[in-house]
């Protein structure tokens, strides 16, 4: 990003905004709070810790730039399981095109742990916040609401028959809309990008 003075590498990162508001969003995941190893792959969990924080800046009518990765894990997770995680979290920040620019890595004593912070940049009077609605606006909703809590419903409900008959394999193709919204949510950049073409402002 044109934003980044210094990266990776240094005891800081260095940006400069120059005439934009910077945007700033936090995310912190914890295992058995916030998702399940048993069905959660850990690629996919990179992605969507990354997604989650993005979300936030694209629905503040901001563009995400940049990103910050911690993690905290415990000596059960081999290094291959990191790799998967991380591997996700670079798919993501590609497909997003922010960059990485810091974090740290650190022991956990049981669990994973994931917190990611994501900057934006944006002009003052473009960015959206939550009490901006007025009377005779036009109510829009993008997406599915209540997709990704119902894929949620369907992991969890295979889970307990699971643990029940291990070896039951689950029939989930009827279901695979609604567990991609679960495990592999996307940030609606593309809504932000389309109005900003059609010159709309969004309150």
């Amino acid at each position: 990003q044109p934003t980044n003075l210094k990266g990776i590498g240094d005891d800081a990162a260095v940006l400069d905004f120059k005439d934009k508001k910077v945007v700033i969003s936090t995310d912190l995941l914890i295992e058995g709070v916030h998702f399940d190893l048993t069905y959660m792959p850990l690629k996919h969990l990179g992605y969507k810790a990354v997604v989650v924080n993005v979300s936030d800046i694209c629905a503040m009518n901001a563009k995400p730039t940049q990103i910050t990765v911690s993690v905290a894990v415990s000596n059960r997770f081999p290094l291959e399981a990191l790799d998967e995680l991380f591997a996700g979290i670079t798919h993501a920040a590609r497909e997003y095109n922010v960059d990485v620019i810091g974090g740290d890595t650190t022991s956990s004593q049981k669990g994973l742990i994931i917190s990611i912070t994501a900057i934006g940049e944006a002009d003052a009077e473009e960015i959206v916040y939550r009490n901006g609605a007025k009377q005779t606006d036009l109510l829009v909703v993008t997406g599915d609401i209540g997709a990704a809590y119902m894929g949620l419903q369907v992991l969890e409900r295979e889970k307990q028959v699971f643990q029940v008959n291990p070896n039951s394999q689950p029939d989930l193709d009827a279901y695979t809309y609604l567990i991609e919204r679960q495990l592999k949510p996307e940030a609606r950049k593309d809504v932000r990008t389309l109005l900003h073409a059609l010159e709309i402002k969004p309150t």
